[in-house]
């Protein structure tokens, strides 16, 4: 049995006791994670594919650790210019090991992949509602006045 799934902006074709790196996931070493964008789960009964994701279809994969990659060298140079530059780089990832793939999602137990600016995005939230309150009320009684102006203004032109 294997499945195809997507996470990070790539697709990954994933068994059972697969290891696989993929792009950096915030959780710890140790941890489980469900990776439930799954467009293709295939058995021996055949395969079954998603529009784009197969509704309920999960995979649960255990982190092994957070690392980074190989160096890859950007290497840049104009002929006869004496212009040459050398720069590197190493993508952070998290090395999984496919534990289970199930077509059910029954196992949605353990914590789902998030991002970094997930967690920071409530903390700001919070903080605009509060600014934001103020403001509404203060516009619901200017809304309130002009209401009582336009009012007072149409009962003096029908006398």
């Amino acid at each position: 049995m294997f499945a195809v799934v997507k996470t990070g902006g790539k697709q990954y074709r994933v068994a059972k006791d697969d290891v696989i790196r993929v792009e950096k996931l915030d959780a710890e070493a140790g941890e489980t994670v469900i990776l439930d964008e799954v467009l293709m789960v295939s058995d021996e009964n055949g395969a079954k594919t998603g529009t784009p994701l197969l509704e309920g279809a999960a995979v649960e994969a255990e982190v092994v650790e957070q690392t980074r990659n190989k160096k890859i060298i950007i290497y840049k140079k104009k002929r006869r210019q004496n212009y040459r530059r050398k720069k590197g780089h190493r993508q952070q990832v998290t090395v999984l090991k496919v534990v289970d793939i199930s077509l059910d999602g029954s196992k949605k137990k353990a914590k789902a992949p998030a991002k970094a600016k997930t967690e920071a995005a409530p903390a700001a939230d919070t903080g605009a509602e509060a600014k934001a309150a103020p403001k509404k009320a203060a516009a619901k009684k200017t809304a309130k006045k002009t209401a009582a102006k336009k009012a007072a203004a149409k009962k003096s032109d029908a006398e």
